[in-house]
C-alpha cells in the first residue's frame, strides 16, 4: 500500500502531492490494478490533512481513469503506468547519485533541477529522432 508524504512547503497543493505520488507508485510497480488505495481516513490519520483534500485527489486519479471508486469498498487501481519497477538497477545508480549530490552539498531543489535539465535533454522530440547536436 502506499504511503503519503505531504510536503507543506513545497508550494505544490496537496493534493496534486497525493495525485504525483500516487502516479509515481504505479510507474514504479507499487501499485497494480487491483490494489487498493488507503481509505480517506487512513490518509488523513497519516498526515493529518483534510478528508476533502485525498477525496479530491481520488477524484482527479479516477478522472483520469487510473482508479475506480466501489461503493463501501474502496478505491482501487484500473491500471498500471510505465516499465520502471522499483527495483530496477537503474534506481540503484540514481541512488547512488542522489547520495555524492548529497555529499557534493546539493538541497534537494537543486539535485531536482540538474536532474531534470538532463531529463529534458534526453527526452525530447529531437532526441528520440537521433537529431541530437
Amino acid at each position: 500500500m502506499v504511503e503519503y508524504r505531504i510536503d507543506r512547503r513545497s508550494g505544490v497543493a496537496t493534493y496534486v502531492q497525493i495525485v504525483q505520488q500516487t502516479k509515481q507508485a504505479l510507474r514504479l510497480g507499487l501499485l497494480e490494478p487491483g490494489d487498493r488505495l488507503p481509505t480517506a481516513r487512513e490518509v488523513v490519520e497519516a498526515t493529518a490533512i483534510n478528508p476533502n483534500t485525498v477525496l479530491k485527489a481520488y477524484r482527479e486519479l479516477e478522472r483520469e481513469g487510473l482508479v475506480e471508486a466501489r461503493r463501501g469498498l474502496g478505491t482501487f487501481v484500473r491500471k498500471s503506468l510505465g516499465s520502471a519497477p522499483a527495483d530496477s538497477p537503474l534506481r540503484a545508480e540514481l541512488d547512488d547519485w542522489a547520495g555524492r549530490a548529497l555529499a557534493a552539498g546539493l538541497e534537494r531543489e537543486d539535485a531536482a533541477a540538474l536532474f531534470t535539465s538532463v531529463l529534458d535533454k534526453y527526452f525530447t522530440d529531437d532526441h528520440r529522432k537521433g537529431d541530437t547536436e
